[in-house]
């Protein structure tokens, strides 16, 4: 299969996976599915429960899972492409094809800071944004859905710049503080007016990500009252816990943890966010590529690390990759339920791991086995070139393509 695919639309008229040992849903409140098959038309699903009482006939494609465990397709929270697949950051090709085989289906961009030469004027970021926003709309590397188009806000933008770029169909805004604004006055000001035309802010969090950029204190982050905490955990440097828990107190908003960020402090805010009875605000990213280069498996190293670390069931971790990104950022994937995009990974236990089974695996800190992604109703890959080899894997009995 080719890196960079243009987008295909529906998929299989009718797709069927039956057998499938154990179905996460994505959703806190009933992270486990009583349900064992899944039937899909047009890249969407329509049903959901026991082979029994499903209509499973006419199957176009129809596939075994042998006894694996599926769940909705891992989103990636914060993510900084560029051009179709490949990254200026650490000259690489691929990226996002690769990181596909780590069972992440769709992609949020936290801005396209890494384009050499990046405009800064409020011309030229507007263009860069709406250009990124149709380029991946129009072009999914390996079939992966990368949601672009995140500007930098700079001094001097107004009211009217924000609701020409909801109009050109931008949705998102770059971290904010990674441009000029950095008072948290001006960030107000600006969030507010991006949120009154849809646009959906993040926020940088945490000391410099890279020399020239700056610190964003929790001051500025709770005055700003971004829609998103952009990796709380720092990225890479973390605010002192205490105010890291002040801001998981004291707002409302989306608690975003990455894997290029302080461990200790992921595993406390997500602790924290259980303590506080809001766990429906945690959603993992990557932030990458960055300067500690491309991670394909790091949306599951950060299941992995915060099932085993934090001690939070694992089925629940995988809420916080899933579901609850779909809901705070409005997509349609991220969860197994009727009219959601029938994007899935197929995962089980690795092979030789510790743990009997595919969850407790995870809750001992191993990573999962990828047998098959999916992406609207479309199998994109197979057994994982990245993942441990998975102990079961799914079987495409007929279609598929």
């Amino acid at each position: 299969m080719a890196h960079d695919e243009p987008v295909k639309s529906g998929g299989p008229e009718k797709l069927v996976i039956r057998n499938i040992g154990l179905m996460l849903s994505g959703d806190l409140a009933r992270p486990i599915l009583d349900a064992d098959t899944i039937v899909a038309v047009g890249g969407r699903i329509l049903g959901v429960g026991r082979e029994r009482d499903l209509d499973t006939d006419g199957a176009q494609t129809l596939i075994d899972a042998n006894g694996s465990v599926l769940a909705p397709g891992l989103i990636d929270s914060h993510v900084h492409p560029v051009a179709g697949d490949w990254t200026p950051r650490q000259n690489q090709l691929g990226w996002i094809e690769s990181t596909l085989n780590g069972g992440v289906t769709t992609m949020i961009s936290a801005g396209e800071v890494h384009l050499p030469g990046r405009p800064k004027d409020i011309v030229g970021l507007k263009a860069l944004a709406i250009t990124a926003q149709r380029a991946f709309d129009n072009f999914r590397p390996g079939g992966v859905k990368v949601v672009a188009g995140a500007p930098i806000i700079e001094k001097g933008m107004t009211e009217h710049d924000f609701k020409e770029l909801a109009e050109a169909g931008v949705t998102l805004l770059g971290e904010v503080g990674l441009g000029s604004v950095k008072a948290g006055y001006e960030a107000k000001e600006m969030v507010a007016w991006a949120r009154k035309h849809g646009i959906q802010s993040t926020i940088h969090t945490g000391g410099p990500s890279i020399p020239g950029s700056g610190l964003i204190d929790k001051d500025v982050v709770l005055e700003a009252d971004a829609d998103v905490i952009g990796h709380i955990n720092g990225g890479h440097t973390s605010l002192p816990w205490k105010h890291v828990c002040e801001l998981c107190e004291k707002s409302s908003r989306a608690i975003e943890l990455v894997h290029n960020g302080n461990e200790k402090i992921a595993i406390e805010a997500a602790r924290a966010a259980i303590e506080l009875k809001c766990p429906h605000r945690v959603i993992l990213g990557t932030d990458g590529p960055a300067g500690s280069g491309v991670q394909p498996l790091g949306m599951l190293r950060m299941v992995a690390l915060l099932s085993s670390f934090a001690n939070i069931p694992a089925e629940l971790v995988f809420c916080f990759a899933t579901g609850n990104t779909a809901r705070i950022r409005g997509l349609n994937c991220g969860l197994v339920e009727v009219g959601r995009a029938a994007d899935f990974v197929f995962m089980d236990r690795a092979q030789h791991t510790a743990g009997a089974t595919l969850l407790e695996s995870v809750q001992l800190g191993d990573l999962p086995g990828i047998g098959m992604v999916m992406i609207d109703g479309l199998v994109r890959c197979g057994r994982s070139r990245n993942t441990p080899p998975a102990t079961e894997v799914p079987v495409v009995l007929q279609g598929g393509h």
